[in-house]
């Protein structure tokens, strides 16, 4: 196996690894000829409390980071033009991405001189120029 697949392989023992747990201790004890087992609940390590907390200041930290701000307007109409304000940014976004994936497919043609993705490199190119810049397309067809 080589170390690519040791890696990926791994990726699914990473929380088992990251937070490490101390193994159960289980006492046994007879009483009344019965037996009774009784077994302590696992309990991380130093290095798992650490690393948990750690992982609890990125989640909040993200949130404080990443928390989006509301604009409310009293006018429905200001409402209405924030909202497709922020659908067109959305589909300029993907158009972007579209684009960027589009000059990847013309470079790659070109390099390996394949005339199929070269027409796909720039069908996927063109298509995110439309995307792009869907909102001044619409704003000329319809005059506003």
């Amino acid at each position: 196996m080589n170390a690519f697949k040791k890696g990926i392989a791994g990726l699914g023992q990473l929380p088992t690894k990251l937070f490490r747990k101390k193994k159960e201790k289980l006492e046994v004890m007879e009483k009344d000829g019965l037996v009774y087992v009784e077994v302590q609940p696992k309990q991380l390590t130093r290095a798992g409390k650490i690393r948990f907390l750690c992982y609890v200041c990125i989640v909040v930290l993200l949130f404080v980071v990443l928390a989006c701000t509301a604009f409310a307007a009293d006018d429905p109409l200001t409402v209405i033009n924030n909202l497709s304000n922020f659908i067109f940014s959305v589909i300029r976004a993907i158009g972007l991405i579209l684009l960027g994936w589009g000059i990847v497919q013309v470079g790659l043609s070109l390099q390996s001189h394949d005339p199929s993705q070269r027409s796909n490199g720039f069908l996927t190119l063109a298509g995110g120029i439309i995307i792009t810049f869907a909102k001044e397309i619409l704003t000329l067809i319809t005059g506003g």
